[in-house]
């Protein structure tokens, strides 16, 4: 996986918590430098330890099944895909203007979960997932805090589109890696 696919892929995996950043940023009246900070913080440190997680559990299966990996690839990315597009049409109703342990890392598991199904595959796809994580976590750190200040400055109207978007990413994909392995594009 090349650098561009990394940054599209972690884009893709941040907008549950941009979503998510939007609706805090409705939840508060003027955001802090430490809300931003926290907002940061949570999800991109969780969105870097699930898939490191999802790799090392798909690491001790990857022998068993090497040949049909990229159809796991492809299933697993489009049923986050597709599961995303359907979520975007609302805001988490225990969203609160809370900052607090429990309440961030409840927000930060919750957007983060699909990101390990995502380390399962890279797992499968030999990725250097040192680079990768740290990548993806740098990447939704920066987005998760545009999306507090923008939800902020603008309310919900990015919010849902933001989630289409990056379930229509994670899809195309796990299209890309399943054509690749079965040798319809190079």
């Amino acid at each position: 996986m090349g650098t561009w696919e990394l940054f599209i892929l972690a884009v893709g995996l941040s907008m549950d918590a941009f979503a998510v950043s939007v609706c805090k940023g409705l939840s508060v009246r003027k955001v802090q430098v430490k809300h931003a900070l926290l907002v940061g913080l949570y999800f991109g440190g969780f969105q870097a330890l699930m898939p490191l997680i999802g790799y090392l559990l798909g690491r001790q299966f990857q022998v068993l099944i090497t040949n049909v990996d990229h159809w796991i690839a492809f299933v697993l990315l489009s049923v986050i895909g597709i599961n995303m597009i359907r979520e975007s049409r609302s805001c988490p109703e225990e969203l609160n203007d809370s900052f607090g342990f429990r309440a961030m890392l409840i927000l930060a598991l919750a957007t983060s979960i699909d990101a390990l199904a995502v380390g399962v595959t890279f797992a499968f796809l030999k990725v250097a997932i040192l680079p990768a994580i740290s990548f993806i976590g740098v990447v939704t750190f920066v987005i998760s805090i545009c999306g507090l200040l923008i939800g902020n400055l603008f309310g919900a109207k990015l919010k849902s589109k933001a989630e289409i978007f990056g379930g229509i990413v994670l899809i195309l994909i796990g299209l890309k890696i399943l054509l690749e392995h079965l040798g319809v594009i190079g």
